[in-house]
This record gives C-alpha cells, sequence and structure tokens, in this order.
C-alpha cells in the first residue's frame, strides 16, 4: 500500500497491523501539528528492540534444564534498530527457545514464537485479532481551535511529569470530551510514550463523561505490557474485568510474559494466575510458547520452593494434552522434579510419567534418574532404589554427588545405617571426594541410630576436611547427646562449634535445656541473658520456656514472675504445662494481681523504625481503625536484608500481627511482614508520610542518632566498589536540605545525588569513615565486614551501587533501580 497525499491519511485508524507499516515520527507538521507518517525501511520497525536473553540452563546438575529448541521455521529476516532510551529489566524467561510444534500447527509455526526480546513484525501482531481505536484526525475536526488545543496538548503533555501534566489536563475540563482525550491517548502511543498515554487514559477515567473504550484499554494495555510495566498492565486489565468484559488474547498473552520477565515477589504466582483465566475466563488457547515458557519459570525455582508449584505444572501438563500440542521431554522431567521434592510422593503418578516418556521412545536423563531417585528415597523404596541407581550408573560412570546422598537416606528408612555408610566410603572412592551434602547425611544418619564412636569419628574427619558450614552436623550430633543424656559431651561439642561456626539460635537453645536437665541454672542464666542480648542470636518461644522451667523447678519463684512478664511483654506464648504449676505456686504463697500493660515502644524501638522510615520504609493506614501500621519488605536476594529481617522481626515481635509471626520451630522469616495497626504508630504517619508522600520531620536533626544512621545505611544503603557510602531518600529537596543540615550539625559532610524520582546521599573518602565510626557500634555484628567503609567488594558480597557524584544529571546509571516504576 502506497500512500502519496495526506488526504488518504484521513481515513486510516489505528489497528495493530497498520502500527508496523509506519514509523510515527516525533516532529510535527509546521501547520496541522500532526504526527507524520514515513514508509520504513523494515515492516517491524515501529517497536523497540528488546535485548536476547540467554537460555543457559540453571547450574545445578540435578535440575532438569529446560532447552526446548528454536522454531524450525525462522522469520523473515529482520533488521536491526538502536537501543531505546529506556533502560528495560532483563526478561527472566525466553519464550523464543522454548517453542515445540506439532504437526497440527505446521501452519502457524511462522508466528508461534511470542518473544518481546525481537522486533515484531506483520505477522507477529497479526495473529492475536485486537481490536480497532476509532478516531477523527485533526483535519476532520470543524473547529479551528480544537484542533489548535489537542495539537498543542499533544506537543506538551508527554514532556511534562505526573503533578503538571495533571494540572494542564485539569486546565482543559471546560472544553475537552473523550473524544479528544482518545486523539491525544493514541498520538502518545504513536510516538512511543505510552506512560504518557497511561496517564491520560487514567484521567479520562475520572471525569462525567467517560465511557469505557474496550478498543482503546486492550491497545493501551498491550503497550504496557511490552514495556515490561506489568502493574500499569494489570491495572487496565483489571478496569476491562470490572467493566463486565473479557480481556482479549494479547492482553492476557502479554501480562503473563510481563510478570514473567520480572523477578520481583509474587510475579511467578501472578503469572500463574493470568494464564488459568485465560484459559478459565477467557477461553483461548495459550500459544505453545505461552505454556513452556511459564513451566520453565515454575521449576527455575530452587529445591523446597518448588514443592506449592506442583498443582500448576499438572495444569499446564493437562493444557498441552488437552489442546494436543507437543510436550517437551523436559516437560516430564520438570515434572517428575517437582513430585520429587513433596512431602508426599506420588508413585504412581511418576511412574505414569517414566511410562509416557518410554511409549514416546524419550531417553530419562540423569537429572529425570536423579529426581526418581530423590523421590524413592523419602518413601524408603528400597528395590525401586537400588534399580534407579543401577540405570544411572550405565547411563554415567561418574554419577552426581546427589545421587549417593538418596541413596544413603534410602538404606537409613530400611534401617540399614552400615550400608549407608559403604556408600559413603563408596562415594570418595569414585569421585575422590566428599561432598557438605554428604557429610551431612552420613552424620545424620549415624546421630539417629546412636552410632556414637561413628559419628564422632566422621564428624573430626569433616572438621579436618575444611568443608564449610558445619552447623547442621553439629547440631545432629548435640541431639543425640541430648537423648542419651550425654550432658558433658554436649557442652564440649557446643564450644567446639562456637569456635567453627557463627553464633546459632538452635544450639544455644539445645545448650541451655541441657544446664537447665542438669540444674546449672547459674549458667544457664548466663546463656540466656548472652541470647538476649546478641542480635546474631536472639530468643524464642522455646528459650523462654526453658529458663521459666528452670526457674520453676529450682522454685525460684520472683524469677520466674519476672520471665513470665517479660513473655507476655514480648508476646511470646507461656507452655500450659508451666503456667499450672506457676499459678498452683502463686496460690500456695502470694496473690498476684495482673495490671494490664499498655504497649509502648522502647528507644531503641523509636530509634529503629526513624531509620528505617529513612531507609524506605512503608508505613500505611487501616482504614477500619483509622490507626497506621508499618509494612517491612526486605529484598529477597540482598545479603544485608537476609540478616537484618531476622534481627527487625525479633525486635519488634510484640508488635507484630498474629499472621505473621514465625512459630518456635520456625526459622526462614519472610521477605515481608506488618505490625499491627496502633495509635502511637499515627505520630510517625504524620512526620514522614504526610498526605500520603515521603517527607522529612522538620526536628529530624533531633533524631538523627547513630542507631538511626546504622539503621538507615543498613537499610537503605549501599557501598560503592571504592568503599564510599550512600543511602537512598525518597522526599523532596526541602526534606534532603534539612538531613544535609542535620548531619552537618554531627560534623558529617556529604554529597547528594538525584536519580530520576530518589536522592542519594555519599559519603566519600574520608567522610565515609566518619559515618562509618558513628554507626559501627549499632551495626549487626554479622554485617560489619561487609559495609564496613573503604572495604573491597568481593563476589558474592551484599552487592554495590556506583554513582559519579561529580556528573549534575539526574539521569545516570540504571533508572530500573533508582525509580518509583513499577517494575
Amino acid at each position: 500500500m502506497l500512500l502519496s497525499t495526506t488526504h488518504n491519511l484521513h481515513q486510516l485508524t489505528l489497528q495493530p497491523h497498520f502500527c508496523n507499516h509506519f514509523i510515527i515520527s516525533k516532529r510535527t507538521h509546521k501547520s496541522s501539528l500532526r504526527p507524520s507518517l514515513t514508509f520504513p525501511r523494515s515492516v517491524s520497525s515501529f517497536l523497540h528492540r528488546r535485548r536476547i536473553i540467554s537460555n543457559r540452563p540453571h547450574k545445578s546438575s540435578l535440575r532438569p534444564s529446560l532447552t526446548f529448541p528454536r522454531s524450525g521455521s525462522s522469520f523473515l529476516h529482520r533488521r536491526r534498530f538502536p537501543e531505546p532510551h529506556h533502560n528495560f529489566p532483563s526478561s527472566a524467561v525466553s519464550a523464543s527457545n522454548l517453542v515445540v510444534y506439532d504437526s497440527e500447527e505446521a501452519e502457524e509455526n511462522e508466528t508461534e514464537s511470542f518473544n518481546f526480546d525481537e522486533p515484531f513484525d506483520l505477522n507477529e501482531l497479526k495473529r492475536f485479532k485486537s481490536p480497532t481505536v476509532e478516531l477523527k484526525e485533526l483535519e476532520e475536526l470543524p473547529e479551528q481551535w480544537r484542533r489548535s488545543k489537542l495539537a498543542w496538548l499533544c506537543k506538551e503533555l508527554p514532556a511534562h511529569k505526573q503533578s503538571t501534566f495533571t494540572r494542564v489536563l485539569n486546565a482543559q475540563r471546560k472544553w475537552i470530551r473523550q473524544e479528544d482525550c482518545t486523539y491525544i491517548a493514541v498520538h502518545c502511543i504513536r510516538i512511543r510514550e505510552n506512560e504518557a498515554a497511561f496517564r491520560v487514559y487514567k484521567w479520562m477515567m475520572q471525569q462525567h463523561w467517560f465511557k469505557f473504550d474496550f478498543a482503546l484499554a486492550t491497545k493501551l494495555a498491550d503497550y504496557m505490557g511490552k514495556e515490561r510495566k506489568y502493574l500499569k498492565c494489570r491495572e487496565i486489565f483489571d478496569d476491562i474485568i470490572d467493566q463486565g468484559l473479557i480481556p482479549s488474547e494479547s492482553t492476557f498473552h502479554i501480562l503473563t510474559v510481563a510478570y514473567l520477565s520480572s523477578t520481583s515477589q509474587n510475579c511467578l504466582e501472578e503469572a500463574c494466575s493470568i494464564f488459568n483465566r485465560m484459559i478459565q475466563l477467557g477461553g483461548y488457547k495459550p500459544r505453545l510458547s505461552l505454556h513452556n515458557s511459564l513451566f520453565r519459570a515454575l521449576v527455575s525455582k530452587t529445591g523446597g520452593s518448588c514443592k506449592q508449584f506442583l498443582k500448576q505444572a499438572e495444569f499446564i501438563f493437562h493444557s498441552l494434552t488437552s489442546y494436543r500440542l507437543e510436550i517437551h521431554k523436559d516437560i516430564y522431567g520438570g515434572l517428575i522434579w517437582l513430585h520429587s521434592y513433596q512431602d508426599e510422593i506420588d508413585k504412581k503418578r511418576i511412574e505414569s510419567l517414566r511410562n509416557e516418556m518410554h511409549s514416546k521412545r524419550i531417553e530419562e536423563s540423569t537429572e529425570v534418574l536423579v529426581s526418581v531417585l530423590r523421590a524413592y528415597s523419602k518413601e524408603g523404596y528400597i528395590y525401586e532404589a537400588e534399580k534407579t541407581w543401577i540405570k544411572l550408573l550405565s547411563c554415567n560412570n561418574n554419577p552426581p554427588n546427589q545421587a549417593f546422598v538418596y541413596l544413603m537416606e534410602v538404606y537409613s528408612r530400611v534401617g540399614q545405617p552400615l550400608k549407608s555408610l559403604e556408600v559413603f566410603r563408596g562415594m570418595k572412592e569414585q569421585v575422590g571426594s566428599a561432598s557438605v551434602t554428604a557429610y551431612y547425611k552420613i552424620i545424620e544418619v549415624l546421630c539417629k541410630t546412636r552410632k556414637t564412636e561413628l559419628a564422632e569419628s566422621l564428624m573430626a574427619e569433616f572438621i579436618n576436611s575444611g568443608l564449610k558450614p558445619l552447623m547442621p552436623s553439629f547440631i545432629h550430633l548435640m541431639e543425640m547427646y541430648s537423648d542419651l543424656n550425654l550432658h558433658d559431651k554436649m557442652e564440649l561439642t557446643f564450644f567446639k562449634c562456637l569456635e567453627n561456626c557463627h553464633p546459632n539460635r538452635t544450639v544455644y537453645n539445645m545448650y541451655l535445656d541441657s544446664l537447665v536437665q542438669i540444674s546449672n541454672l547459674e549458667k544457664a542464666e548466663e546463656i540466656f541473658s548472652e541470647m538476649l542480648g546478641n542480635e546474631a542470636i536472639g530468643v524464642n518461644t522455646r528459650s523462654f520456656n526453658t529458663i521459666l522451667r528452670g526457674y520453676l523447678a529450682c522454685e525460684q519463684n520472683v524469677k520466674a514472675e519476672k520471665i513470665c512478664s517479660l513473655m507476655r511483654q514480648k508476646k511470646f506464648d507461656i507452655d500450659s504445662a508451666l503456667m499450672e504449676k506457676l499459678d498452683y505456686m502463686r496460690s500456695l504463697h502470694w496473690e498476684v494481681i495482673e495490671k494490664p500493660t499498655r504497649m509502648k515502644l522502647s528507644k531503641e524501638q523509636r530509634e529503629t523504625l526513624v531509620g528505617l522510615l529513612l531507609g524506605g520504609l512503608k508505613i500505611e493506614v487501616d482504614e477500619e481503625k483509622k490507626n497506621h501500621f508499618f509494612h517491612f519488605v526486605f529484598k529477597e536476594n540482598f545479603i544485608v536484608h537476609s540478616i537484618l529481617k531476622r534481627r527487625v522481626h525479633d525486635q519488634f515481635r510484640e508488635w507484630l500481627a498474629s499472621t505473621d509471626k514465625l512459630a518456635d520451630d520456625e526459622d526462614d522469616i519472610p521477605c515481608q511482614f506488618s505490625t499491627v495497626s496502633y495509635s502511637h504508630f499515627n505520630f510517625y504517619a504524620e512526620q514522614f508520610r504526610a498526605q500520603g508522600q515521603p517527607v522529612i520531620p522538620k526536628l529530624i536533626h533531633r533524631w538523627l542518632s547513630p542507631r538511626v544512621l546504622a539503621y538507615w545505611y543498613m537499610y537503605g544503603g549501599h557501598r560503592t566498589s571504592t568503599g564510599d557510602i550512600l543511602l537512598k531518600l525518597k522526599a523532596s529537596k526541602e526534606g534532603v536540605q534539612r538531613i544535609v543540615k542535620a548531619l552537618k550539625l554531627i560534623a558529617l559532610d556529604c554529597r547528594v545525588k538525584r536519580m530520576n524520582r530518589v536522592f542519594w546521599i555519599g559519603f566519600l573518602g574520608s567522610n565515609a569513615t566518619s559515618f562509618w565510626k558513628l554507626a559501627e557500634p549499632f551495626i549487626i555484628d554479622e554485617l560489619r565486614d561487609s559495609l564496613v567503609a573503604g572495604g573491597k567488594s568481593t563476589d558474592g558480597d551484599v552487592g554495590t551501587v556506583n554513582i559519579n557524584f561529580d556528573i549534575k544529571s539526574d539521569s545516570d546509571g540504571n533508572p530500573s533501580e533508582y525509580s518509583d516504576s513499577d517494575n
């Protein structure tokens, strides 16, 4: 189709395939300020080119690596274009590497691969039936003043930020209508200003004349999803659902892949939810590439964290079967792998999957056999495990280390610990050395069967090998000594553990229990006090009940009452048997009138909260009680946060909502937890979150104590590769100025750099050292080596951020890391 006159352009509407025929320039015509259209050299040049994500298998040799082949029929040659100015997050899944076709899809093999990481071509967009947005061009509008104002808005709005953007639109309320806003939104989409189009759309929805436009919503949702703006895409998706409409297939597909491209928490669960609704609500048939992409994301989870996704994986498998799509061999391997991690093994289902593989002449890989061996070892299926082991040896002369561990496990379950020891010795001969996991397993097996001398001998061998960590094996030894009442050996093992490992609450609890059992109450008090005062150890319900049991056994009633009072204050549960004994002793000696204690934040808790609030802690409101509560959010893969969250959880335990408190036998603290709503917290909301926006209190200079700085650094700070210290702050310019003045009052000079909506306060060189001297006493012990000023970062360290404070531009670095974008 060749367009030679502007008259012909008036008849065109914005259709999916139209966008691929033309590149729309950001420049405007002098007379009409209409977007100028030029015929491109490639039909795929309208959309941004994304960088291609590698499809390397997981490092673990025990996880099925999903390496689905590319489509046999490739697309037409595409011209590559320069990267856009946006910095998109790396995709977690590359759908193009996950495509397999069956005979019924042979005709669609050129359009089957849906991949955001490559440019779209005409066929790629045509495969989804997208609605057409109907709108008039400027020349079709009868009023000259309306044409002029629309042209001006199209030119000005994309350049403005949110606040100015809204004010400009609010000033047009007297004359602007839905068709005008639709034209502006479409224009923004044409010039790739999708964020501006979204703002126009949200503003439209608040007007009295608004009528829902399914075509515009679909188009905008698709483009937001292609830019990985999954929250905004989901918002429009929900708007469509709220209207009683079913989103188009493209919106379901794009939103699912947008969720899969993010590493944020819960995004995988949301992707599964959208995929399921695509089938159940929309009645659509998802593409094979989407099935494979989602399945691959499910099996990318490590270890036990994958257990919860078995039901979803089976649903994907059922969907593939129902639609008669070809099932790749790694789908079978992944399903067996997921089944092998379940608490209750479904032996019949595993055998069914294996039989189906055999019927399709799919050879079982080493990873599949290891998964089968893992499943059989959990249930003690000795015959099936040995048969699998023989098959594993026949296809691999050097089985993975985990295979030896699973064989040891199955022998221990059938009561043959010496057979497990033979497997361990055979592993050392065959592989050359035993792995850490193998030492864990054999020591655990020997301890459970009370093979004391053998367990001690292997523990000494384990320590001398230099392998780390040793903690699990020390715990198994101490459990054995506790069961055998070998308290002297328990004490020796405890102190040997402290020599070789970091302090651990479980080990301290076991030693404390041993001291109480032998009535060494003086030593037990010392250990309990050490636990209570050491942030790296801390106390839990078991610790309190153990020391309380010791006081009651020795009839030290006053100390027992103090412990009970502290437990009530910290909201720890008192063991029912101990409570009965305590009530009985009270009735014999004195009458206690318990006064209700009002909860109050300690000085340490108040300073900690201020530091966390400066670092980005969220404070939200309970609409029912009209009180505020704190919502703690920690980064999942950030080493500093993984240690800090335990300290914060213990410190604010009495304030946490009941659903967020850990049971006594739980150690895995979630990355997100919240306090109860309380009137005390309203003060912090007024000071740090006025009118829903982050602000800095006017009296901040009175609150910047060393502890506040330490928690600010641990929660919202980083260390550069050169050892400088950076603190992140979300506030206005006036708030940042208050912080800088307050820091100068305590002799700390700093530099400030703005990165989008976030300010970074930098302590460089000697100033970093001065900051560290102030904050170090309140830094958690386990983090001091990682956060010390001037230290060099190594692989596996806490992570670093580098910002050039000598450049005045506010767009340096990676905007996705510092901005408030939804990704």
